[in-house]
């Protein structure tokens, strides 16, 4: 069957649509995508706007008639961060319903970090052991860990690279003390959940997801996109240290000149690359590895498992 995921992300909203059925791996089809940055388009409530809401029912919309015209027979709608936190949430969630038909399933924290702890398992495998998974989205960040394809431990933190940078780095370039308290407040954040993590052991192989890191392992050496998914892309911390002071010495129009980095992500990768250095600074990795699959093909497994045979 033809399926289609959207995601209302704080970056983008994304359709992916795939071909599917039980006990086959998803084969990407077509994907529409639409930037609609909404981590940048909250009040000083936290809560989105009217500009916002009209920006995301447009864009649902189009990514409506995108999945008609590709034929999907079911679409899988799903938020994220900063519709889960707005103040509002529930009048944006019923004005996307009533003028889109949309029904958006706002995903916690904790299902976002489970879901993509699914996605990456079924990537890499049994033979991967025990698995910790990074991801750094636009409004949060997900570390989860374990040895099954439900993790033992799924936690969601507020460091998105986008709500970073929309709340602690104003400038571009951002001023050198607002970056040097970005990297204590990150840390901070960080640290306080890094204990319930160690006392489950240390990761036989530890991955990341997300545009950002994928960004940050290509502008450190890896693999053009174009290379294809299966070919192994990996994220030094050494590399990693290397890149945050050139980055926070960067404008965002510079950045955007960086090997596979977009102007849309360019202001906010600074914020990404100190969530990402922090993480495997503070969880002790030195190096993860990337993987292409991540939450929307998680809420597809997911979907997958509980359809007939």
């Amino acid at each position: 069957m033809r399926l289609g995921v959207l995601d209302v992300g704080s970056n983008t909203v994304h359709l992916l649509v795939v071909d599917a059925h039980p006990g086959a791996r998803p084969l990407p089809a077509h994907s529409h995508k639409a930037e609609l940055r909404l981590a940048e388009l909250l009040d000083e409530r936290g809560a989105i706007g009217d500009a916002g809401v009209d920006r995301l029912v447009a864009v649902v919309g189009e990514a409506l008639q995108a999945a008609e015209d590709k034929g999907v027979e079911e679409v899988l709608p799903f938020a994220t961060s900063a519709v889960r936190e707005a103040p509002n949430a529930d009048e944006v969630l019923a004005r996307v319903a009533g003028e889109t038909g949309v029904r958006l399933t706002v995903l916690s924290g904790e299902e976002e970090a489970k879901l993509t702890f699914l996605a990456a398992r079924r990537w890499f495998g049994w033979s991967a052991g025990r698995l910790l998974v990074l991801d750094i989205g636009g409004g949060s960040l997900e570390v989860a860990y374990g040895v099954d394809e439900e993790p033992d431990k799924a936690v969601s933190l507020p460091l998105g690279a986008g709500r970073l940078t929309a709340a602690r780095l104003p400038g571009d370039p951002p001023e050198p003390e607002d970056v040097r308290a970005l990297r204590r407040h990150v840390r901070a954040e960080i640290a306080r959940i890094v204990g319930e993590f160690s006392r489950l052991g240390t990761p036989d192989h530890v991955v990341a997801t997300s545009k950002t890191f994928k960004q940050l392992a290509r502008i450190a050496g890896a693999a053009r996109s174009a290379e294809g998914v299966h070919v192994q892309r990996l994220l030094s911390r050494a590399a990693l240290e290397e890149w945050v002071p050139k980055l926070a010495a960067m404008t965002a129009e510079r950045r955007a000149e960086l090997p596979g980095v977009s102007a849309g992500r360019a202001p906010q990768l600074l914020a990404g690359a100190l969530v990402a250095e922090a993480a495997m600074d503070l969880f002790g990795v030195d190096e993860l590895e990337i993987c292409p699959w991540a939450l929307r093909e998680g809420v597809i497994l997911r979907r997958l498992d509980h359809l007939p045979e």
